[in-house]
């Protein structure tokens, strides 16, 4: 298969008074195209620092990042934004709505941005695809935090990313809720095809993907391949 993130290397730390914060140090791995992939650790492990560099919303001190092919360090920041609207979908633990739109509005943004003439029509069969079709023409704050979080993962879909970030996807979410998302994401994933990356603490949720990424004080403290197919 082929490599659609390969991390060499990789650290970044930050200026904290006289003083210099290690936050990651010499990161390096790689995840396949279509593959399940888990980065897990402690709060304070370094996982979202991690999951803004290989997206590319931060830079590193040390080390390089290979997103869809692309070296990062050689793109400015408006090339990157492009690679990120036309290759990467996002799905983050507090939704991210935007608070003055439809759910069907907040899944065709992407859509929009990219100058798609069927945006409202994909957007439709993305909410009917996770469960909310009869939502469509309501705000954030009239549905659930499940309900927010599918929205948010068909707007995560809607482009047809090459490779998903999900950042603690069911932290705001109550178990039960929080397991049909995730069936939703996995379902999603594989009738796309789409590269799965999920942060998380939650082992169990880990080891559901191809392989874990294993994160303590900022360095890698095992990565291995898991018995799912």
């Amino acid at each position: 298969m082929s490599k659609i993130l390969k991390i060499t290397g990789l650290g970044k730390t930050y200026s904290s008074g006289q003083k210099e914060l290690t936050v990651l140090q010499d990161i390096s791995f790689e995840v396949e195209k279509g593959q399940s992939f888990s980065i897990v650790g402690p709060s304070g492990s370094g996982k979202t620092t991690l999951l803004g560099l290989c997206a590319g919303l931060d830079d590193p001190n040390t080390g390089s990042v290979e997103l869809c092919g692309q070296d990062l360090s050689l793109l400015d920041q408006d090339q990157k934004a492009q690679l990120r609207n036309k290759e990467v979908g996002f799905i983050f633990q507090n939704f991210q709505l935007l608070p003055t739109l439809t759910a069907l509005e907040n899944v065709s943004v992407p859509l929009e941005l990219q100058g798609d003439q069927s945006a409202t029509q994909k957007s439709i069969t993305l909410l009917e695809k996770v469960g909310l079709g009869e939502r469509a023409d309501h705000y954030p704050t009239q549905l659930s935090g499940g309900e927010q979080q599918r929205v948010a993962l068909a707007r995560a879909f809607a482009n047809a990313p090459s490779i998903l970030f999900a950042d603690e996807p069911t932290g705001n979410l109550d178990e039960e809720t929080g397991e049909k998302v995730i069936q939703l994401l996995f379902e999603l994933n594989k009738e796309a095809g789409t590269t799965l990356v999920i942060i998380s603490h939650d082992l169990e949720l880990a080891r559901r993907t191809q392989q874990i990424l294993r994160l303590k004080g900022g360095q890698i403290l095992t990565n291995e391949r898991t018995k799912v197919q």
